[in-house]
Protein backbone atom coordinates (compact mmCIF):
# COMPACT_ATOMS: atom_id res chain seq x y z
CA UNK A 1 0.00 0.00 0.00
CA UNK A 2 2.95 2.33 0.55
CA UNK A 3 2.14 4.34 3.53
CA UNK A 4 1.87 4.08 7.36
CA UNK A 5 -0.91 1.25 8.51
CA UNK A 6 -2.63 3.34 10.52
CA UNK A 7 -4.01 5.28 7.59
CA UNK A 8 -5.25 1.66 5.40
CA UNK A 9 -8.68 2.05 4.68
CA UNK A 10 -11.35 -1.31 4.34
CA UNK A 11 -10.79 -1.25 0.26
CA UNK A 12 -7.44 -1.36 0.76
CA UNK A 13 -7.50 -4.86 3.05
CA UNK A 14 -10.26 -6.15 1.03
CA UNK A 15 -8.10 -5.77 -2.22
CA UNK A 16 -4.67 -7.19 -0.31
CA UNK A 17 -6.73 -10.35 0.49
CA UNK A 18 -8.08 -10.51 -2.75
CA UNK A 19 -4.45 -10.24 -4.18
CA UNK A 20 -3.34 -13.10 -2.22
CA UNK A 21 -6.47 -14.95 -2.93
CA UNK A 22 -5.23 -14.20 -7.09
CA UNK A 23 -2.09 -15.21 -6.19
CA UNK A 24 -2.80 -18.58 -5.17
CA UNK A 25 -2.00 -18.55 -1.13
CA UNK A 26 -3.21 -21.17 0.93
CA UNK A 27 -5.88 -20.61 3.26
CA UNK A 28 -3.54 -21.02 5.64
CA UNK A 29 -1.42 -18.43 4.82
CA UNK A 30 -4.08 -16.25 4.07
CA UNK A 31 -5.89 -16.89 7.62
CA UNK A 32 -2.18 -16.12 9.70
CA UNK A 33 -1.97 -12.86 8.00
CA UNK A 34 -5.55 -12.25 8.91
CA UNK A 35 -4.85 -13.12 12.54
CA UNK A 36 -1.60 -10.55 12.68
CA UNK A 37 -3.79 -7.83 11.13
CA UNK A 38 -6.70 -8.42 13.47
CA UNK A 39 -4.22 -8.17 16.40
CA UNK A 40 -2.17 -4.80 14.52
CA UNK A 41 -5.41 -3.14 13.83
CA UNK A 42 -7.74 -4.31 17.12
CA UNK A 43 -5.06 -4.19 19.46
CA UNK A 44 -2.38 -2.02 18.29
CA UNK A 45 -3.99 0.60 16.34
CA UNK A 46 -7.75 0.48 17.75
CA UNK A 47 -9.02 0.81 14.74
CA UNK A 48 -11.35 -2.93 14.24
CA UNK A 49 -13.44 -1.08 12.35
CA UNK A 50 -10.99 -1.13 8.72
CA UNK A 51 -11.26 -5.33 8.87
CA UNK A 52 -14.50 -5.66 8.42
CA UNK A 53 -14.96 -6.45 5.01
CA UNK A 54 -11.63 -9.35 5.96
CA UNK A 55 -12.66 -12.72 6.64
CA UNK A 56 -10.93 -16.18 7.08
CA UNK A 57 -10.98 -18.86 5.11
CA UNK A 58 -12.51 -22.33 5.68
CA UNK A 59 -10.27 -24.79 5.79
CA UNK A 60 -11.74 -28.72 5.08
CA UNK A 61 -10.27 -30.77 7.51
CA UNK A 62 -8.80 -33.75 5.72
CA UNK A 63 -8.34 -37.28 7.31
CA UNK A 64 -4.89 -38.16 8.31
CA UNK A 65 -2.72 -40.98 6.62
CA UNK A 66 -2.66 -43.73 8.41
CA UNK A 67 -0.06 -47.14 8.13
CA UNK A 68 -0.25 -49.90 9.29
CA UNK A 69 1.76 -51.10 12.23
CA UNK A 70 4.16 -53.34 10.38
CA UNK A 71 4.19 -50.26 7.80
CA UNK A 72 5.94 -47.95 10.86
CA UNK A 73 8.06 -50.35 11.72
CA UNK A 74 9.74 -50.72 8.24
CA UNK A 75 9.82 -46.69 8.27
CA UNK A 76 11.97 -46.47 11.56
CA UNK A 77 14.03 -49.18 10.85
CA UNK A 78 14.70 -47.59 7.21
CA UNK A 79 16.20 -44.65 9.44
CA UNK A 80 19.69 -43.51 7.97
CA UNK A 81 20.73 -43.51 11.78
CA UNK A 82 20.71 -43.99 15.42
CA UNK A 83 19.96 -40.39 15.99
CA UNK A 84 17.16 -40.46 13.06
CA UNK A 85 15.50 -43.53 14.41
CA UNK A 86 15.51 -42.42 17.81
CA UNK A 87 13.87 -39.28 17.15
CA UNK A 88 11.28 -40.55 14.73
CA UNK A 89 10.46 -43.13 17.21
CA UNK A 90 9.65 -40.61 19.60
CA UNK A 91 7.44 -38.86 17.69
CA UNK A 92 5.23 -42.28 17.11
CA UNK A 93 6.17 -43.39 20.14
CA UNK A 94 5.07 -40.64 22.37
CA UNK A 95 2.87 -39.05 19.75
CA UNK A 96 4.95 -35.81 20.00
CA UNK A 97 5.00 -32.90 17.67
CA UNK A 98 8.00 -32.51 15.26
CA UNK A 99 9.11 -29.00 17.32
CA UNK A 100 8.02 -31.06 20.79
CA UNK A 101 11.14 -33.66 19.23
CA UNK A 102 13.58 -31.53 18.14
CA UNK A 103 13.59 -29.58 21.48
CA UNK A 104 14.02 -32.38 23.88
CA UNK A 105 16.75 -32.24 26.42
CA UNK A 106 18.31 -35.02 27.64
CA UNK A 107 16.98 -33.92 31.51
CA UNK A 108 13.36 -34.02 29.92
CA UNK A 109 13.42 -37.99 30.04
CA UNK A 110 12.13 -38.95 32.97
CA UNK A 111 12.99 -42.78 33.31
CA UNK A 112 12.00 -42.92 37.49
CA UNK A 113 8.52 -41.98 36.10
CA UNK A 114 8.20 -42.99 32.26
CA UNK A 115 7.78 -39.41 31.50
CA UNK A 116 8.84 -37.21 28.72
CA UNK A 117 8.29 -33.08 29.92
CA UNK A 118 7.41 -31.31 27.05
CA UNK A 119 8.31 -27.96 27.80
CA UNK A 120 6.82 -25.17 26.39
CA UNK A 121 4.49 -27.05 23.47
CA UNK A 122 2.17 -25.41 21.47
CA UNK A 123 -0.07 -22.75 22.63
CA UNK A 124 3.46 -22.35 25.31
CA UNK A 125 1.78 -25.25 27.72
CA UNK A 126 4.55 -27.57 29.59
CA UNK A 127 2.76 -30.97 29.28
CA UNK A 128 3.81 -34.81 30.06
CA UNK A 129 3.82 -37.33 27.67
CA UNK A 130 4.26 -41.17 27.50
CA UNK A 131 7.70 -42.59 27.69
CA UNK A 132 7.53 -46.68 26.82
CA UNK A 133 9.91 -48.99 27.74
CA UNK A 134 11.35 -49.51 24.23
CA UNK A 135 11.51 -45.76 23.38
CA UNK A 136 13.66 -45.73 26.85
CA UNK A 137 15.85 -48.55 25.54
CA UNK A 138 16.27 -46.85 21.91
CA UNK A 139 16.84 -43.91 23.41
CA UNK A 140 19.39 -45.25 26.36
CA UNK A 141 21.12 -46.44 22.54
CA UNK A 142 21.38 -43.22 20.91
CA UNK A 143 22.56 -41.49 24.37
CA UNK A 144 25.69 -43.81 24.46
CA UNK A 145 26.66 -43.52 21.34
CA UNK A 146 26.00 -40.19 20.79
CA UNK A 147 28.38 -39.87 23.83
CA UNK A 148 30.88 -41.97 22.41
CA UNK A 149 31.03 -40.24 19.48
CA UNK A 150 30.97 -36.70 20.61
CA UNK A 151 27.80 -35.95 19.02
CA UNK A 152 26.11 -35.02 22.42
CA UNK A 153 26.66 -32.11 24.56
CA UNK A 154 26.50 -33.40 28.45
CA UNK A 155 23.31 -32.29 29.69
CA UNK A 156 22.04 -30.62 25.92
CA UNK A 157 19.61 -31.60 23.43
CA UNK A 158 18.80 -35.06 22.87
CA UNK A 159 18.61 -34.71 18.98
CA UNK A 160 20.95 -32.23 18.21
CA UNK A 161 22.21 -30.42 15.42
CA UNK A 162 25.32 -30.62 12.97
CA UNK A 163 26.75 -28.30 15.86
CA UNK A 164 25.72 -29.96 19.26
CA UNK A 165 25.02 -26.50 20.86
CA UNK A 166 21.85 -26.31 18.42
CA UNK A 167 18.90 -28.94 18.34
CA UNK A 168 18.16 -30.71 15.09
CA UNK A 169 16.24 -29.01 12.96
CA UNK A 170 12.54 -30.13 11.94
CA UNK A 171 13.29 -29.20 8.21
CA UNK A 172 16.42 -32.00 8.90
CA UNK A 173 13.92 -34.27 11.02
CA UNK A 174 11.07 -33.96 8.32
CA UNK A 175 13.86 -34.69 5.30
CA UNK A 176 15.16 -38.00 7.71
CA UNK A 177 11.29 -39.33 7.27
CA UNK A 178 10.86 -38.28 4.27
CA UNK A 179 14.09 -41.01 3.51
CA UNK A 180 13.16 -43.29 5.61
CA UNK A 181 9.88 -43.93 4.37
CA UNK A 182 11.17 -44.12 0.40
CA UNK A 183 13.86 -46.69 1.84
CA UNK A 184 10.81 -48.59 3.31
CA UNK A 185 9.13 -48.83 -0.07
CA UNK A 186 6.29 -46.92 1.34
CA UNK A 187 3.89 -45.53 -1.08
CA UNK A 188 1.71 -43.48 0.97
CA UNK A 189 2.08 -39.26 1.81
CA UNK A 190 4.17 -39.72 4.71
CA UNK A 191 5.10 -36.59 6.98
CA UNK A 192 6.65 -36.33 10.08
CA UNK A 193 3.08 -35.58 11.35
CA UNK A 194 2.09 -38.81 10.15
CA UNK A 195 3.75 -40.63 12.60
CA UNK A 196 2.14 -38.43 15.72
CA UNK A 197 -1.49 -39.40 14.10
CA UNK A 198 -0.78 -42.82 14.18
CA UNK A 199 0.03 -42.92 17.26
CA UNK A 200 -3.17 -41.85 18.22
CA UNK A 201 -4.75 -44.11 15.58
CA UNK A 202 -3.64 -47.00 16.83
CA UNK A 203 -3.81 -46.38 20.16
CA UNK A 204 -7.79 -46.46 19.31
CA UNK A 205 -7.66 -49.16 17.76
CA UNK A 206 -5.98 -51.14 20.75
CA UNK A 207 -9.26 -49.74 22.37
CA UNK A 208 -7.91 -47.07 24.76
CA UNK A 209 -10.26 -44.50 25.61
CA UNK A 210 -10.52 -41.28 23.39
CA UNK A 211 -9.76 -38.74 26.57
CA UNK A 212 -6.35 -40.36 27.58
CA UNK A 213 -5.26 -40.12 24.31
CA UNK A 214 -6.39 -36.29 24.25
CA UNK A 215 -3.91 -35.77 27.31
CA UNK A 216 -1.48 -37.82 25.67
CA UNK A 217 -1.76 -35.52 22.61
CA UNK A 218 -1.82 -32.43 24.53
CA UNK A 219 -5.08 -31.40 22.56
CA UNK A 220 -7.24 -28.44 23.78
CA UNK A 221 -10.76 -30.02 22.41
CA UNK A 222 -11.74 -33.54 22.10
CA UNK A 223 -13.31 -32.86 19.23
CA UNK A 224 -9.78 -32.82 17.44
CA UNK A 225 -8.52 -35.90 18.75
CA UNK A 226 -12.06 -37.35 17.87
CA UNK A 227 -11.16 -36.83 13.82
CA UNK A 228 -9.16 -40.42 14.53
CA UNK A 229 -12.29 -42.05 15.56
CA UNK A 230 -12.67 -41.99 11.49
CA UNK A 231 -9.62 -43.68 10.40
CA UNK A 232 -9.10 -46.39 12.89
CA UNK A 233 -9.63 -49.58 10.95
CA UNK A 234 -9.89 -52.09 13.38
CA UNK A 235 -12.25 -50.21 15.55
CA UNK A 236 -14.72 -49.59 12.51
CA UNK A 237 -14.25 -53.38 11.37
CA UNK A 238 -14.95 -54.38 15.16
CA UNK A 239 -18.17 -52.45 15.47
CA UNK A 240 -21.29 -54.03 14.70
CA UNK A 241 -24.15 -52.67 12.51
CA UNK A 242 -27.53 -52.42 14.31
CA UNK A 243 -28.52 -53.91 11.01
CA UNK A 244 -26.56 -57.35 12.24
CA UNK A 245 -29.55 -57.26 15.40
CA UNK A 246 -32.21 -57.52 12.84
CA UNK A 247 -34.05 -60.68 11.85
CA UNK A 248 -34.97 -59.43 8.37
CA UNK A 249 -37.15 -62.00 6.46
CA UNK A 250 -35.63 -64.01 3.65
CA UNK A 251 -36.69 -63.44 0.03
CA UNK A 252 -37.68 -66.30 -1.90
Amino acid sequence: MGHSPHTATTEELRCFQLDLVNQGASAITINALITGLRFLFEVTLNNPDVLRQMSTIYQPRKIPVVLSQQEVKQLLDAAVSLKYKAALSTAYGAGLRASEVTHLKVSDIDSQRMLIHIEQGKGGRDRQAMLSPVLLHLLRQWWCFGQREQQMLKGGWLFPGQDPINPVSTRQLARACRAAATLAGIKKTVSLHTLRHNFATHLLEQHVDIRVIQVLLGHKKLETTALYSQVAINTLRDTQSPLDLLELATLA
